[in-house]
Order: C-alpha cells, then structure tokens, then sequence
C-alpha cells in the first residue's frame, strides 16, 4: 500500500508533515491516517498531526500548529533570533491573557499570559532549524519580556539576555524605550542598561 499522491504531495510541502484537518480539506476522511500509520507509512507525532517514518519532527512548528495563538517568547525567542545557541529544553510561549492554552499544549511548554493589546507588539516570523515559519518576538521585545517578568526568570537569565543584547549589533535602543513604555518597564530596564551599556 502506498500513501495517496494528493496527501503525499502536501506532507512533502509541508516538510514531511501533515495534520488532519489538511487530510481532511483534500476531501480524505481521517480513518485513512489511521491505516496509514497501522502500515507504517506514517508516524503520529501529536495529536492530530503525522509525519513521514524516520523524519525528525520539528517540535516548534507542531506546537504552532495547535494554536494561532502562541507567540514564542523569551528563552525560544533568543534562540530564533540567533542570541542563542542552546535549543531551550522546554519552550516559552505567550498567549493573549484572554484566551487559554489548548489542552495538548499543556505540560509541553512555558506560557506567559499578557493583555490583549499587548500581545501582537514585536511579532516576527523566524524559521526554526528545520526550515519551518514561526511567530516570536523580535530582540526589543523579548527584553522587555525578560524583565518584565524577572520575578518568574532566575536574575542570571535576565542578566545574560541583556549582556547579549548589549553585545548585539543590531539593537535598536530606540525601539527598546518605545517598548519599555508600552509595557511600563523604562525605570527597570535603565537600571539594567546603566550598569551594561
């Protein structure tokens, strides 16, 4: 038995991966991902999402496509941004304060809630190590994230972010004090740069 070709295309688009609602907008039924992985020619990775045999899985794109909400942020966002080397072992995300975390997220990652109208400030679009497109926070605003919430990061977390972001070339001190006021951090985040800047 082979996978159908209009399935096989769209996993091959979707870098080895497809999910059930894509089955099932080709006009498939989803018992056909059940058989499928009965024959070994596909893999449940997640709920509701399937990928080929022996293909890694792109842990931060599965998790993206579970909710339009999550945003990631802090540790995740400075490994997008390439401040980071380290693949964080658990990801951040942030989610509108008004919205929930879908239940197949939870125990998979580490969610901040922020009010509504302040969740789309600084959203980019990164590609993980595996080439996929996903949303997070740019440089400015996962500073601003770092200490806003100092309480919830150990002090050497916030103090490494910053000396990092103090020896990035592309920062954008400006965009850093429009943010600080938007989130209502500018006396804290001065007190960090007096002593690293």
């Amino acid at each position: 038995m082979n996978i159908n070709e209009k399935i096989y295309e769209k996993i091959i688009k979707n870098n080895n991966m497809i999910t059930t609602s894509q089955v099932l907008s080709l006009g498939f039924s989803k018992q056909i991902l059940t058989i499928y992985v009965k024959e070994g020619l596909l893999e449940r990775c997640r709920h509701g999402i399937y990928i080929l045999p022996n293909t890694i899985h792109d842990d931060m794109y599965t998790m993206m496509l579970r909710s339009d909400q999550i945003v990631f942020s802090h540790d995740s966002a400075f490994f997008l941004n390439g401040l980071s080397e380290r693949t964080p072992f658990i990801h951040t995300v942030t989610i509108p304060s008004n919205t929930a975390l879908p239940n197949s997220l939870k125990g998979e990652c580490i969610c901040f809630y922020v009010k509504s109208n302040l969740h789309d400030i600084g959203i980019i679009e990164k590609r993980t190590t595996l080439g996929n497109s996903v949303k997070c926070y740019n440089v400015e605003r996962t500073i601003c994230d770092f200490i806003r919430c100092r309480s919830r990061c150990d002090e050497e977390t916030v103090i490494s972010a910053i000396k990092k972001y103090a020896a990035y070339d592309n920062k954008d001190l400006n965009l850093l004090s429009v943010y600080a006021e938007q989130f209502k951090i500018t006396k804290e985040l001065k007190k960090y740069l007096e002593v690293l800047l």
